[in-house]
């Protein structure tokens, strides 16, 4: 049952998102190529979703919202096989829900699909890698200390911002494999055509970062225990109840 609700979190999550994020871009006219009002607009919108999410779904899920997410956590040892199956396969769903929506909604547009870069493959591929290193990257660094709870999910909605700031001019910016592949579904064409880039390149991205982190925090006091989640964990986590040593336990009267 408690799998089950983290599942429902994570596909509510990842409809939000494409909702929200790849609605704004549409709403707006966002163009890549022109780095106006509309462009910036749409760089906040996915990074305040997530932030929003965070604070509403990261005490159940973590708000992975993202299988690249995912699959840093799994690799640095917080996920077991399953859950990261499960959560992966909520967040494909919940993707494909907002891209039905958004298909509704804006029916003769692109719904924020993601485009290949100057007709440039391993350019884009790239392009995708390293974006999604930093945000994961970022992630772990930011939730390996349980101190870091509270201020976590501003942290990683304002990194997201910046991935996208940068990102939107080359590919869209994707760095989540659930938001390319739900409205590529609906979009058809190119954006469906292509959408394996954008599936491949943030899961290597995620994995790579996993793997640096690990190499970087190993024997570290980064590397102490660190919450389950990619957003903000209950203060209660972080109280200590241990008894100091030597310490007698007073006998009632």
């Amino acid at each position: 049952m408690q799998l089950l609700k983290k599942c429902l979190a994570e596909c509510l999550g990842t409809f939000v998102l494409v909702l929200f994020g790849c609605g704004t871009a549409v709403a707006v006219g966002c163009n890549g190529a022109v780095a106006n009002e509309a462009y910036f607009m749409t760089a906040l919108a996915f990074g305040l979703v997530i932030v929003a999410m965070a604070y509403s779904i990261g005490n159940i899920s973590g708000c992975h919202i993202n299988p690249a997410v995912s699959i840093g956590v799994f690799l640095s040892g917080k996920m077991k096989g399953s859950e990261f199956c499960a959560y992966v396969a909520s967040q494909f769903i919940g993707a494909l829900i907002g891209g039905g929506v958004l298909k509704a909604l804006f029916p003769d547009s692109g719904l924020g699909t993601n485009g290949v870069y100057d007709n440039n493959i391993w350019a884009s591929l790239l392009i995708e890698i390293i974006l999604t290193f930093v945000f994961v990257l970022a992630i772990l660094g930011v939730t390996s200390k349980v101190q870091n709870g509270a201020t976590a999910g501003i942290v990683i909605g304002l990194t997201l911002t910046l991935v996208h700031i940068f990102g939107i001019h080359f590919t869209g910016t994707s760095v989540n494999p659930a938001r390319s592949f739900g409205p590529a579904v609906f979009a058809g064409g190119d954006a469906l055509a292509n959408v394996w880039i954008f599936i491949i390149a943030p899961l290597v991205g995620g994995a790579l970062a996993a793997l640096c982190y690990k190499f970087l925090a190993s024997g570290t006091a980064a590397e102490e225990p660190a919450p389950e989640a990619a957003a903000p964990v209950k203060a209660a986590a972080v109280q200590n109840t241990s008894r100091p040593a030597g310490a007698k336990k007073k006998k009632r009267r």
